[in-house]
């Protein structure tokens, strides 16, 4: 099978451990938050690493800057609602400032991402 272009790029395999930090952090949540703030926090992760990968695929530059749009906005969701499970105390400190200053890192790395795609067309 063919490798898809997606697996090779930085920003993705930087997505895909995000997520995998994020369910290792939401899993110490409340379980009342199950269907809650660990289900949305879990989703919006997902989505930056998904949106990434579908993007790769399209056919042009131009609709791959779409999906990297969704993906930027669903770090800023993530960010939201870290800060939300610091104010609701169900994680400490280390890992909400370890979990946003990875968010913020793989936001700005899909910024350069839109930033090159722009300047190539």
């Amino acid at each position: 099978m063919k490798e898809q272009k997606f697996r090779k790029l930085d920003v993705w395999n930087k997505a895909m451990d995000f997520v995998e930090e994020v369910y290792e952090v939401t899993n110490k949540f409340p379980p009342k938050e199950m269907y809650g703030l660990t289900s949305q926090l879990r989703r919006s992760a997902i989505s930056i690493a998904m949106n990434i990968a579908e993007g790769s695929g399209s056919g042009s530059d131009a609709e791959f800057n779409r999906f990297l749009n969704i993906s930027l906005r669903s770090s800023y969701e993530v960010m939201c609602g870290i800060e939300l499970a610091r104010r609701l105390e169900y994680c400490n400190e280390s890992q909400v400032d370890n979990l946003l200053k990875k968010c913020d890192e793989l936001s700005a790395m899909i910024s350069g991402l839109k930033k090159k795609l722009k300047a190539d067309s």
